[in-house]
């Protein structure tokens, strides 16, 4: 107690003593010295010189302006925080064993938010948030507390009630759902917005108290938003355990980046013409201490989740880059390495830069690092900057790679736009194309179109001599996949491009050059 006093005396202090540098209160301090000195004497300018100086202090702290708060649009103002939320839940879980009555919490995630905001901005996001609320709080019940969440979701305290169970909340969720999903006009557009729910029964939080019912609500949306879009998902104790191990992943993931386990493995790329090598493709591996080699699939998409993706692309890039200097000094004919770019370096509007920047440092022409880049990305990105990166790495000399092509949708349009250079078709076209005629179709098509365009072409996910024979014939140039190499490391490369080198001098060129 007596240091909250000590520290308001102190605060008065201080601003008392700012204020009496005010030119006002200097000018008149003057006046009102001799005014006190005539009235009372001595005594009188006591009074003054204590009293006014603290007259005006109050005055001033009753006086004193508030902070201004930059205007929120209607649908986010008068909105809970995320501690009163916590409260109210609190406060209807601890009645609840007398009144027999029942809450619940609800999770609101929208889906695609990430990018709703590359194409329209901060300020379009933070418009469909507030009509988004808005149409959420006309879906339900007046006591009923709606509570905005960093990140741009939303969390909804349930007022308690006598028949609140799964079924009823399914059905609640539902119609939230249905209340989100009207187009939304904004700036002469119209955008359609959908969201994934997760939801927690009081009676099912892992302990009875508000924070750990809004964390278990919190829990089953990213389940939702997992296998979104859309979604609905019941919170349940398994989901705990597995958020509880995600957790732990992006701890040990951050670790792993920070002590070199992630390392680049290289897959070559071969020419179906002459066989030779046509370049490498640097992925992602981990070395766990204890698990041994990792498989991506159980740790990129944790990668994304935990921000950690621009991290993994410098480590890469200079590992692909460090490859290059060391086969160049060892004489080993490596044309070009291929990197793949997350959307979330592509939205850095200074990536482009630090790239160019890497490559000088290491003395390499920016033709020797190739970009892939999703088919995906390029389907759906509007984001200036995006587009802008792209257009950049083309002029500066990388060339552009469109992977998994067939999976994403991307227009001609978008293929131009981009400058891309090559189609590296998706490994579900390549299976089995050597007995199924279907699959041959498709890509005879998509090599078509490549050569209509002027494109180079790569089929990814090789596994069978008859594949590749099959590729080479359709007039595919390049291959890359496990019929060829599997990923190695670096320290592997040399040996492996020795016994390719060796193996190569007696073989037929089998592709669309090969001499008759």
């Amino acid at each position: 107690m007596s240091g909250r006093i000590g520290k308001r005396l102190s605060d008065g202090l201080t601003e008392m003593l700012r204020r009496l540098r005010q030119p006002e209160v200097l000018f008149l301090l003057p006046t009102a010295t001799l005014a006190g000195f005539w009235l009372g004497g001595e005594t009188g300018l006591l009074l003054v010189a204590l009293g006014a100086p603290l007259a005006g202090f109050a005055l001033g702290a009753l006086n004193r302006p508030e902070a201004a708060i930059p205007p929120m649009p209607d649908g986010l103002q008068g909105l809970a925080l995320r501690p009163q939320l916590i409260g109210v839940l609190e406060t209807a879980l601890r009645d609840a064993p007398v009144s027999g009555l029942q809450t619940g919490c609800i999770v609101v995630q929208f889906d695609d938010a990430a990018l709703l905001l590359d194409r329209h901005g901060r300020a379009a996001q933070t418009e469909v948030l507030a009509r988004c609320a808005e149409r959420l709080c006309s879906a339900l019940r007046s006591g009923d507390v709606v509570a905005r969440l960093e990140g741009g979701g939303f969390a909804i305290a349930l007022h308690p009630q006598r028949r609140l169970d799964l079924e009823s909340m399914i059905q609640l969720a539902a119609r939230l759902q249905a209340a989100i999903a009207p187009p939304i006009s904004l700036n002469a557009a119209r955008l359609y917005v959908s969201c994934s729910i997760g939801f927690c029964l009081g009676l099912a939080a892992p302990s009875a108290n508000g924070r750990s019912l809004l964390d278990a609500a919190q829990i089953a949306a990213d389940e939702a938003l997992r296998n979104g879009p859309s979604a609905i998902r019941a919170f349940a104790p398994d989901m705990a355990r597995k958020h509880s191990d995600r957790d732990a992943l992006r701890g040990q993931l951050e670790t792993a980046l920070d002590q070199g386990e992630i390392r680049a493995h290289f897959q070559p790329q071969i020419s179906t013409d002459t066989g030779e090598i046509t370049g490498f493709e640097a992925l992602a591996r981990w070395q766990h201490p204890a698990r041994g080699i990792v498989p991506p699939a159980e740790f990129l998409g944790a990668i994304e989740e935990a921000g950690l993706a621009e991290r993994l692309g410098e480590v890469m890039l200079f590992q692909a880059l460090t490859a290059l200097t060391r086969w160049d000094r060892a004489g080993l004919k490596v044309p070009r390495v291929g990197v793949n770019l997350s959307a979330a370096e592509l939205r850095n509007p200074r990536f482009v830069e630090k790239l160019e920047w890497e490559i000088d440092r290491f003395g390499l022409n920016p033709d020797r690092i190739g970009i892939e880049i999703l088919e995906t990305v390029v389907a759906t990105t509007e984001n200036d900057v995006i587009v802008r990166n792209i257009a950049a790495l083309a002029k500066l000399g990388c060339g552009i790679d469109l992977d998994d092509f067939g999976t994403g949708h991307a227009s001609i349009t978008n293929i131009r736009r981009f400058a891309v250079n090559r189609l590296k078709i998706d490994r579900s076209f390549v299976t089995h194309i050597d007995t199924d005629p279907g699959q041959q179709k498709i890509v005879a098509a998509i090599l078509s179109l490549a050569e209509q365009l002027d494109l180079d072409t790569l089929a990814e996910g090789v596994e069978t001599p008859g594949e590749h024979a099959i590729l080479a014939q359709l007039g595919c140039r390049h291959v890359q996949g496990f019929g060829i190499a599997r990923p190695m490391p670096f320290d592997q490369v040399q040996d492996w491009m020795a016994r390719h080198d060796s193996r190569l001098a007696p073989l037929p060129r089998i592709g669309s050059g090969a001499t008759k």
